[in-house]
């Protein structure tokens, strides 16, 4: 037997590979995001993510262990999703106007129901939790500089007003996204998330 061979088999006996650990994250970002951390299970993950209790525990210490992971996970997604959404925009407001309406299309409809992984854990966990809370001001933070980033270009290239504040704005606009991805859970319609991104970006002019 080859040493690849004994690779294999020691692999299919104990830790998922990665790509399947990363769809079985996948799998567990839907269920901690419709369900929330506290009300889902390890069984509810288990038969969600396909891996069997040996392999999980194998992959994962517990169950904060697999939302973290997951949390990353949804993250790294997003952040790339999003870097391609705001790429095709030819000056910095139109690559704030793509960047909200990225966030507005998962604010409605069944993407809008499921909810957002972040809101989820700073609701429920980012006050008792410091590696969730740590993550979730990460994450603030890097949305809130992206989008003073766009502001500058904006401002540099012309299409967004100088009188703008650029920090103050970030914080607005991470503030709107929020709060659509809350109505988005509670059933808002795309007609309506659209319309708060382009009333919120009126303060550009």
């Amino acid at each position: 037997m080859t040493t690849e061979t004994l690779t294999d088999t020691a692999r299919m006996a104990g830790r998922p590979r990665e790509f399947e650990i990363e769809a079985a994250l996948d799998k567990a970002i839907v269920v901690f995001s419709e369900q929330g951390y506290h009300a889902t299970s390890i069984a509810d993950l288990k038969d969600a993510m396909g891996l069997t209790a040996g392999s999980l525990y194998k992959a994962f210490k517990d169950k904060k262990a697999i939302f973290l992971a997951a949390f990353d996970r949804y993250k790294q997604v997003r952040n790339a999703a999003l870097a391609e959404a705001i790429s095709v925009g030819g000056n910095g407001r139109d690559r704030m106007r793509l960047a909200l309406h990225h966030y507005a299309n998962s604010a409605h409809g069944e993407l809008g129901r499921r909810g957002c992984l972040v809101v989820g854990a700073a609701v429920e966990l980012a006050l008792f939790d410091l590696e969730t809370d740590q993550r979730v001001k990460l994450s603030q933070a890097r949305i809130e500089g992206l989008f003073e980033n766009l502001v500058r270009e904006g401002q540099t290239d012309g299409s967004i007003s100088d009188r703008t504040d650029p920090e103050l704005t970030a914080q607005f606009f991470y503030a709107v996204i929020q709060g659509m991805r809350i109505a988005g859970k509670a059933g808002q319609g795309q007609e309506r998330a659209i319309a708060t991104v382009e009333t919120a970006l009126k303060i550009l002019d």
